[in-house]
């Protein structure tokens, strides 16, 4: 049977600071590894064909977290994304940032904006970045934008779903979450109703390519019926 592999996978990128403590570190230490883990998994999304690659770095309710491990991980994403974007640009991949941008200190909005004007054009991975995300912002601000326009017709699904940050792209085949988790954490929420969802027990940094292949193997072995029967799938 030839292998499919999804055009469009999410990851919710789980277990950083449980990786740490648990060798006795940091969590910073975590955050570190998990985005060297990051740079792997990428590069080998865009080896195998997948067309979209949608990873959940940091949510709205993140901000709660401790201030000193907000910064750093502020700091850390603009000093990863000012060394790395060079050689993505030349891997063809494309950089979008997903998320509410008001709060984003200046520095980094800069690097954003620098490195999706730079890869605007690439036709490679699609590489969305979700930063001071929501699904239920995702919602909520749609919705804001559909009221904005004065609209007076109904609005189905598909139209709907073009108001969203992920806009003409398509929905997650293939969700993954990992540190043994199994929420689903207020990512996506709406695009993610027929995604196939898998629970991985290793924490983020624990994450390599092989556990990846091994995510996309499980997915072929899934039936997805959308509502059908098997029967009318074989027919």
């Amino acid at each position: 049977m030839t292998k499919i592999i999804p055009d469009h996978i999410a990851i919710i990128m789980d277990g950083n600071g449980r990786w740490a403590k648990r060798r006795f570190l940091p969590r910073v230490a975590g955050h570190v590894k998990g985005v060297n883990t990051l740079k792997k998994i990428i590069i080998h999304c865009n080896d195998i064909g997948v067309k979209h690659l949608t990873v959940f770095a940091f949510g709205r309710e993140n901000w709660s977290r401790p201030q000193r491990e907000v910064s750093f991980l502020m700091k850390l994403i603009l000093k990863r994304l000012q060394k790395e974007i060079s050689e993505l640009h030349q891997r063809n991949a494309r950089i979008r940032f997903i998320g509410d941008r008001s709060r984003i200190n200046d520095a980094l909005l800069s690097e954003i904006q620098h490195a999706e004007d730079l890869t605007i054009k690439n036709s490679g991975l699609n590489f969305n970045i979700c930063l001071d995300y929501s699904g239920q912002y995702d919602i909520i601000q749609a919705v804001n934008q559909i009221i904005a326009e004065n609209r007076t017709q109904p609005i189905d699904e598909t139209e709907f779903s073009s108001y969203l940050l992920t806009q003409e792209q398509p929905p997650p085949e293939l969700l993954i979450r990992t540190s043994g988790e199994s929420r689903i954490s207020n990512f996506m929420l709406w695009q993610i109703a027929y995604s196939e969802i898998f629970l991985s027990d290793l924490c983020w940094p624990e994450f390599d390519t092989s556990a990846l292949d091994k995510a996309i193997e499980w997915y072929n072995l899934r039936e997805r019926r959308f509502g059908k029967i098997s029967e009318q799938l074989k027919g």
